[in-house]
């Protein structure tokens, strides 16, 4: 990946360590030491060995959901390089999918796709690897990978033992899970369950549906389905193009908020007093709750797609006002003045407060 100007003094001091280069937006400092670990059980033995030692560890997968200091990180990052893919048929037309924890992700899809396996489809176009997807539960178009994961093979620090973890005892919610925000566990591979009919979920989200032309839950192709959610994410700026800087960014910065059924009506109120009658985006949560669209409270609180940040060097995708951009020369310190502009101004006019979704390496939101 080529990288930001901002970066580049200190990818050429250090440029064996520098973790901008494996970074979706371009930042971030260098790392003390930086590793590449090819198999699995190279990747347990560095992770073991630094533990053992206490030495401070990062274990870097894709970047694409990751923020780092303009600092860099003062330990060892080890990078996660393993591939294998396998497949075995399960009767009942269902396939069990295992991928290596450093397989590319939409590598993986678009091979099920070829192969006319359903189960995967609508994940499409989303950046980084594998072995990130149960960790934030990734999700797209109606589709989380709760559904077909079946489970997990991680190592486990503490103790460190490699284990096999069901799914369901993973904690999957949200864009989370019990591995999200802690290092007490490295993902090594996964397991997915898909099915040999060649058809797609069934199409639940709305915009997916307009796209493809069909009614909602209808199920259509998997390469059609495919195609379209890839259209529709390009279009948002959410394929990686290096020539592209509105897809130098980590994604959705924020998360989709849950609001609490208690606060709820006041928060109703104060989004119609701002932008009058009109229809809010909204879904049904967990106990009368609701989550909102973060990119349309945003919008609303009067940030538009291209807002621009600090010199610049940041700011909103032109495409989609979730994703905040590394428009070429910026710095970890101007995306994180931005995000802060972000939620600052959506929590003050709506009283909504946007959690980031993105990992943060040494600096603070």
């Amino acid at each position: 990946m080529s990288e930001g100007g901002a970066v580049e003094a200190t990818a050429s001091a250090a440029p064996s360590r520098s973790l901008a280069r494996h970074t979706t937006l371009r930042l971030g400092g260098p790392a003390t030491e930086l590793v590449t670990a090819t198999d699995s059980e190279q990747l347990v033995e560095l992770v073991r060995t630094a533990d053992r030692a206490g030495t401070r560890l990062l274990v870097l997968g894709g970047g694409s959901n990751l923020v780092v200091s303009d600092e860099g990180f003062d330990g060892k990052a080890v990078r996660i390089a393993t591939s294998g893919v396998t497949y075995d048929r399960l009767g009942d037309g269902l396939v069990r999918l295992t991928a290596e924890a450093g397989e590319d992700w939409d590598d993986v899809v678009a091979d099920t796709v070829r192969r006319g396996l359903g189960g995967l489809e609508c994940l499409s176009g989303i950046p980084g690897l594998t072995g990130a997807t149960p960790v934030q539960n990734v999700g797209a178009y109606g589709v989380e990978i709760s559904g077909p994961l079946m489970s997990v093979d991680l190592l486990d620090r503490p103790t460190g033992e490699v284990r096999t973890v069901p799914a369901d005892e993973l904690g999957l919610s949200y864009r989370s899970s019990l591995l999200k925000r802690t290092d007490r566990a490295v993902v090594l591979r996964v397991r997915l369950r898909l099915r040999e009919d060649g058809l797609s979920e069934p199409v639940r989200y709305g915009e997916l549906a307009g796209e493809l032309g069909v009614d909602p839950d209808e199920r259509v192709p998997v390469e059609r389905a495919r195609q379209a959610v890839l259209r529709l994410r390009g279009g948002k700026g959410m394929v990686l193009d290096r020539d592209d800087h509105d897809t130098w960014s980590a994604g959705s910065f924020f998360t989709n908020p849950i609001v609490g059924a208690e606060h709820l009506p006041g928060v109703l109120e104060r989004i119609e007093e701002r932008v009058g009658q009109q229809r809010i985006p909204r879904y049904p949560a967990a106990d009368g709750a609701a989550k909102l669209s973060a990119a349309w409270l945003i919008e609303r609180a009067g940030f538009a797609k291209g807002y621009a940040g600090p010199g610049g060097r940041v700011g909103l995708s032109t495409k989609h006002t979730l994703a905040l951009t590394n428009r070429g020369s910026a710095t970890t310190v101007d995306l994180l003045s931005l995000a802060s502009e972000v939620r600052d101004g959506v929590w003050d006019t709506f009283g909504v407060l946007l959690a980031p979704e993105p990992v943060l390496v040494d600096c603070l939101l």
